[in-house]
């Protein structure tokens, strides 16, 4: 559960497992067998260096059942930031509903598969 924890993260934070394994300072091909569950018991310090990268507490990396990361709030910032920038305003954001609902609807299609 670990190695598909792992590897749901990091794609939804659009991570190569090249990048998160350099950024960690592990090898690709050490971060390969836990993600396909080939090592099932990897160090502390390991998963400690793949959560900072991740951005994520270490409990959600090593949770039974996987859990919603937590979403920086940096990450929230850089939204916020990115949407002003277009031009919405907080005040209009609720128009934005039918397309978010869309989206969520289209990642629960995607999920079933």
């Amino acid at each position: 559960m670990i190695g598909k924890n792992i590897y749901e993260i990091r794609k939804k934070k659009g991570l190569t497992l090249t990048e998160l394994a350099e950024q960690a300072n592990i090898s690709k091909s050490y971060l390969s067998n836990i993600e396909r569950e080939i090592n099932h018991n990897p160090s502390i310090q390991v998963m400690g260096k793949i959560s900072k990268v991740l951005g994520v507490d270490l409990k959600n990396l090593l949770a039974n059942k996987p859990e919603n990361p937590i979403i920086p709030e940096s990450d929230w910032l850089d939204l916020v930031k990115e949407l002003k920038e277009s031009g919405i305003e907080i005040e209009k954001l609720h128009e934005y509903r039918s397309v978010f609902e869309f989206i969520k609807w289209q990642n629960n299609e995607h999920k079933r598969e």
